[in-house]
């Protein structure tokens, strides 16, 4: 049966008319133009006292359903639900007691029965999505944003596995090209914008950015085909940089826990491949990294790849029972089966169909593992978002952690299903292992990630190299070391080979073993893209502020740290030396440095109480 394509584009009364509220966030500092000429168009405005500052425009907005002829524009003013507000509790990430505060507006279509754009305005950006019936359901969007050309942007051309730079440009530099979530733009010195989606369900496929022929244009175009009740929420946070690090906003509008929760335990692990490729194959290499996780008192450590081929005096059975016996949780790896098969590792074909799934999930429950790392996934289409939602959901019931690798970005679920605890889609440590391009990049990409890939959730980077894999590194330890609490992941894998770990100072071991991985408060202290960044994270009454020098030369900072700073503390910094045969520098401090100096590509960590 052919479909007939419905494009519906929203064309709503001008703000002030008759009928239709002022659009504001609950705090009035975001307000929304909605007006119609010969097209349809969104204003986005940032307030400041009496002044405004147009930020960009939602230049297209709309839906294609599949079982009507097209319509004309019309859709009116439904209803508003003001000051919305409530509180939630998330087990990982920046913030462990979240407020959720909206204005929501509705406006239904006149032209069909059941459709209908929701909008909502936070205190920290907006939120839309199209919902309809089911008998009416969208099969497309037009969705398009506008931003002036001239502005700076910090975007990653769109890759499957989002393993790519955020360089510093403009959209001049971006015409007729695809660009992957999410997207940094800097509006003016004081105000910032971050694009990206949240509440993929099973019946969406993921979107990304469209540059179109008009440099200024940016439509949202989706992965595959799909036909849905509901869109994904086009999620944009806006405010000063501080605001765009310390937002909440992807899980704020993501659907609520779903699964038990009481089981689950982040925490930070030791990693065997980044220097020891194909060690999950050997028995004797694998205890190595299960005792360095026993002497840093890490609970856990993760087999990676080709386990299934181990030998050397023992096998997976034995690797278990060994962890257990040392007070060890075993995270273990699996070939998702759907992207790289051919001449890729294994395990495969282990997980796909759901009674094989089960099988192996049970039998990882019953031998003590604790969770799962799963990799090579083919890209952001509706199947594949399918398959990451039945691996969350299967892997809860056998209370089973997850790590998904050569992935997406994070889209809400670790909200959804807390039993998430990281997402590759990074650039990370691993690519020193596969290509040179790290090297000299490391540092101002370092720097840039807060910004961008880390805010929108949990980015398993891999942190913390002191040695050198099959490329050098040029960060410093200092550097490598704040990575740790600048980076945010629910099971922090430290990358490092346990005899580059153990010759680290006592001072240096003692921070490992006390390491967080998840936050209950996060702020941002000083930081530009690219250039550098300080961090202050918060885990009970501790607090870890870490900063990063992403250039080559070398770098004074001095931070806010009024969000912190109590007066009299106890704490120690660690800090680089500058000396190539002692390169740390650590002290103990009573009081905040006002001023810290960092060598180039260098960096620092302060732990006080």
């Amino acid at each position: 049966m052919n479909r007939i394509l419905a494009i519906l584009s929203i064309a709503i009364l001008i703000t002030g008319c008759a009928g239709t509220p002022h659009l504001t966030s609950p705090n009035g500092k975001i307000a929304l133009d909605i007006n119609q000429d010969s097209t349809t168009t969104l204003t986005v405005k940032y307030v400041n006292g009496n002044s405004s500052e147009n930020l960009f425009t939602i230049s297209s907005l709309g839906v294609m359903t599949s079982d009507s002829a097209n319509v004309s524009t019309n859709f009116s003013f439904k209803k508003t639900t003001p000051g919305v507000k409530s509180e939630y509790t998330m087990l990982t990430g920046k913030k462990s007691v979240c407020t959720n505060e909206y204005n929501e507006y509705e406006f239904a279509s006149d032209d069909i029965e059941g459709v209908s754009m929701i909008l909502r305005i936070y205190n920290d950006g907006i939120t839309l999505r199209y919902v309809t019936t089911p008998d009416s359901p969208i099969v497309g969007e037009i969705t398009q944003y506008t931003i002036d050309a001239d502005k700076k942007r910090w975007m990653q051309r769109y890759d499957p596995g989002y393993e790519r730079f955020f360089p510093e440009q403009t959209g001049h530099d971006q015409k007729d090209d695809r660009w992957g979530y999410p997207a940094l733009v800097e509006f003016s010195d004081s105000t910032w914008g971050l694009f990206t989606e949240a509440a993929i369900e099973k019946e969406n496929c993921a979107s990304l950015l469209k540059a179109t022929d008009n440099e200024s244009e940016y439509a949202v175009e989706w992965a595959s085909s799909a036909s849905c009740t509901a869109t994904p929420w086009r999620v944009v946070i806006i405010g000063s940089l501080n605001d765009i690090v310390e937002s909440t906003l992807v899980t704020d509008v993501s659907p609520e826990a779903r699964i038990d929760t009481s089981w689950i335990e982040p925490g930070v692990a030791s990693w065997i491949y980044w220097a020891h490729n194909h060690g999950s194959k050997d028995y004797q290499i694998l205890k190595q990294y299960i005792d360095l996780a026993d002497t840093l008192n890490l609970p856990y450590t993760l087999i990676d790849a080709e386990w299934d081929e181990m030998s050397n005096g023992g096998d997976i059975n034995d690797v278990a029972a060994y962890a257990a016996s040392k007070g060890v949780k075993p995270l273990i790896w699996y070939n998702s089966s759907t992207g790289w098969i051919n001449g890729a590792p294994g395990p495969k074909f282990r997980l796909n169909k759901p009674e094989d799934r089960e099988k192996e999930f049970a039998w990882l429950e019953d031998n003590g593992f604790a969770g799962v790392k799963i990799d090579f996934f083919p890209g952001d289409g509706q199947e594949t978002m399918n398959y990451y939602i039945d691996l969350l959901e299967s892997a809860a019931k056998h209370h089973l952690l997850v790590n998904f690798h050569g992935a997406t970005v994070p889209r809400g679920w670790q909200r959804t299903y807390p039993n998430l605890m990281s997402v590759e889609g990074v650039y990370g440590a691993e690519w020193y292992n596969n290509a040179p391009i790290l090297t000299n990049r490391a540092a101002a990409h370092n720097a840039t990630l807060p910004f961008t890939r880390n805010v929108i959730g949990p980015m398993d980077y891999t942190p913390c190299t002191f040695s050198d894999s099959q490329h050098p590194h040029i960060t410093s330890h200092g550097h490598e070391l704040a990575l740790t609490v600048l980076f945010e992941s629910g099971i922090q894998h430290l990358a490092d080979r346990p005899e580059s770990y153990l010759a680290q100072p006592a001072e240096v071991l003692e921070f490992f073993s006390t390491l967080p991985s998840t936050w209950d408060e996060t702020k941002l202290l000083a930081g530009y893209p690219g250039n550098h960044t300080v961090i202050a994270r918060r885990k009970g009454s501790d607090w870890y502020i870490a900063g990063i020098n992403g250039t080559d030369e070398p770098m004074e900072v001095t931070p806010d740290y009024s969000p912190v700073n109590k007066g009299e503390i106890s704490g120690t910094m660690f800090t680089d030396s500058g000396k190539p045969d002692n390169p740390w520098s650590i002290s103990s401090i009573t009081s905040l440095p006002e001023k810290i100096n960092m060598q180039p590509r260098g960096g620092f960590v302060i732990k006080m109480q």
